[in-house]
């Protein structure tokens, strides 16, 4: 475990914190895996919390550095396989789980997030995928499906067209979390509270809700054609030189 991703259980709650103030806690691909790793086997915990240090952010998406190295069509396809296997572990983790989310929530920040089974959010909370505005990626089927089980089809539209991020009353109201809570204090001593509530609930009755909605939500075709068309575009490359010099991209649309 490196100190990017913490992760410590007390009274039967296991608390995984993303560590990377300083990248608003911006993902590495090792720390998909530790999440990953510890999602699949949490230890003896009931439940199983999931926050980002500090109050500015939750998770901004994937540290944008990832992708320097990619050279062609494998390399996006081998990362949407590789996320695509991190929030399937989540969703299939044998405790229920719950982002608890501060700042930033946004990409792969906010696909971890609503990979969770429950999402309570502080005020300062800002979620969504800005990727018609930064890179120019796509989200995979899977995530679609994911983010439209919760908010619908027009939704996910408007929030990937528009690329904005929605704040935390707009969450709350569209169904991307169930709860605000007033600061980050409140939101981490709520998160202790919902924790402890499931903990002493029928694990088993949990478990097969979970897996009954996702069953009923899986039903995807493929999107290689989708993931080869963004991820080995001129624009995306824009997209990653426009983000990492700080200025507006310039979209050609190939």
């Amino acid at each position: 475990m490196t100190e990017d991703l913490l992760y410590q259980q007390r009274d039967g709650i296991g608390h995984i914190t993303l560590n990377r103030p300083q990248a608003r806690n911006a993902m590495t691909f090792p720390m998909y895996e530790q999440l990953a790793e510890i999602a699949g086997d949490p230890g003896d915990v009931r439940v199983l919390v999931i926050t980002g240090a500090g109050d500015k952010a939750f998770a901004a998406g994937t540290d944008i550095n990832q992708f320097r190295a990619f050279t062609g069509a494998e390399d996006a396809m081998r990362y949407e396989a590789r996320i695509d296997r991190v929030l399937t572990t989540i969703e299939r983790c044998p405790v229920p789980t719950i982002a608890a989310i501060a700042g930033a929530c946004t990409g792969g920040g906010a696909a971890i997030a609503v990979s969770c089974d429950l999402r309570i959010a502080a005020a300062t909370a800002r979620f969504g995928f800005p990727i018609a505005r930064t890179l120019g990626n796509c989200l995979s089927i899977a995530n679609i499906a994911r983010l439209s089980a919760l908010v619908g089809p027009a939704r996910v539209i408007e929030m990937i067209f528009t690329a904005r991020l929605y704040s935390a009353p707009e969450a709350l109201s569209v169904g991307l979390v169930t709860e605000v809570l007033a600061d980050h204090d409140a939101l981490l001593a709520r998160a202790a509270d919902l924790a402890t509530l499931l903990a002493g609930h029928a694990p088993l009755t949990m478990r097969a809700t979970r897996e009954a909605l996702r069953r009923l939500r899986d039903n995807l075709p493929a999107d290689d054609d989708l993931i080869r068309l963004c991820y080995t575009s001129r624009d995306f490359k824009e997209g990653m030189d426009a983000f990492l010099s700080k200025r507006p991209a310039s979209w050609a649309g190939v």
